[in-house]
């Protein structure tokens, strides 16, 4: 069976990976599914720097504003609307692109990735979210050393479902995890685009800036008052950090202040994390030959495979 190829962009927040996949899919007849665990919730816009319909150009994207705010969406979830996306795509003679951040999501998609699907056991994943982050995280360590190297410690959802599945199947959560070997059904190429830190950093500073004159703290607290809880879609940043504000803990200086802060770690995780686990054909974002280089690399990578012609 011919594989089904797939563009792959992937890097850091804000360095530009939004307005390179538009015009890279305009040029191979591409549709466009995002990567992002933060933009599949409708309402959140400003702060999840999702894209606006003048930006798309016409072309069709996917996996934005699919569940509200209160609804579960996990990578799990992710991976197999994806690949249905993928399919869908391809069955129209169209050049599928996946383009995001978030490096679970997308790996999950084009590795074996098997994520732990056992039933759930609402009592005990009940006492485990009455225990702080780092007990839990303590706990999968003594339990699953390997799941706990992989998952943040931070990650609370993730390191409860851990436990929880291994509490069900008596199995440690690492072994559902088989991420070494390429999927046979998808040929991807992987893009990804890198910016000095320094310059990285100063782009951060200032979208932050633009999201707050944009109006983030209304976006951030018409979903504050919704009072949902401990959910995924408050834990993003930029909505985590005015959550406080609301609640009296920051003034709004230091609110954004520890935005930018925490937007600038989450990107120098997201790039240890696809260094290390991807490979990945790296392209400098502010270059003026930054498209013409993605290009030519779609360019060889069809032609290198017996796929049909995009162009």
């Amino acid at each position: 069976m011919t594989k089904i190829p797939v563009i792959v962009l992937v890097g850091p927040t804000a360095v530009g990976k939004t307005e390179l996949s538009v015009s890279l899919a305009e040029n191979w007849r591409g549709e466009i599914i995002s990567g992002d665990s933060m933009q599949v919730y409708n309402g959140l816009d400003i702060g999840t720097a999702k894209i606006t319909e003048s930006e798309m150009r016409g072309i069709p994207h996917y996996l934005i504003d699919v569940v509200q705010p209160n609804e579960p969406f996990s990578a799990s979830v992710f991976q197999d609307e994806t690949k249905k996306r993928i399919r869908m795509i391809h069955s129209k003679g169209k050049l599928p692109f996946v383009v995001g951040g978030t490096g679970l999501y997308i790996q999950s998609v084009f590795y074996n990735y098997s994520f732990g699907k056992a039933s759930e056991d609402p009592e005990y994943r009940a006492r485990l979210e009455e225990m702080d982050a780092s007990k839990l995280h303590n706990l999968l360590f003594e339990k699953d050393p390997k799941s706990a190297e992989q998952i943040h410690l931070n990650n609370k959802r993730r390191v409860i479902r851990a436990l929880e599945v291994m509490k069900l199947t008596g199995k440690p959560f690492s072994e559902y995890q088989v991420e070494t070997e390429l999927s046979d059904e998808f040929e991807p190429l992987f893009l990804g685009l890198e910016l000095e830190r320094s310059v990285l950093y100063d782009r951060i500073n200032q979208r932050v800036d633009l999201m707050m004159d944009a109006g983030l703290i209304e976006e951030a607290k018409a979903l504050y008052d919704l009072s949902l809880g401990d959910v995924p879609a408050t834990r993003g940043i930029g909505y985590k950090e005015l959550f406080q504000y609301f609640d009296g803990e920051l003034s709004k200086e230091d609110a954004t202040e520890l935005i930018k802060k925490n937007s600038r770690h989450f990107a120098k995780r997201q790039m240890t994390w696809f260094r290390n686990r991807m490979k990945i054909h790296w392209i400098h974002a502010l270059e003026e030959s930054t498209e013409r280089q993605a290009n030519a690399c779609i360019g060889r990578f069809l032609k290198a495979n017996p796929f049909d012609s995009y162009k």
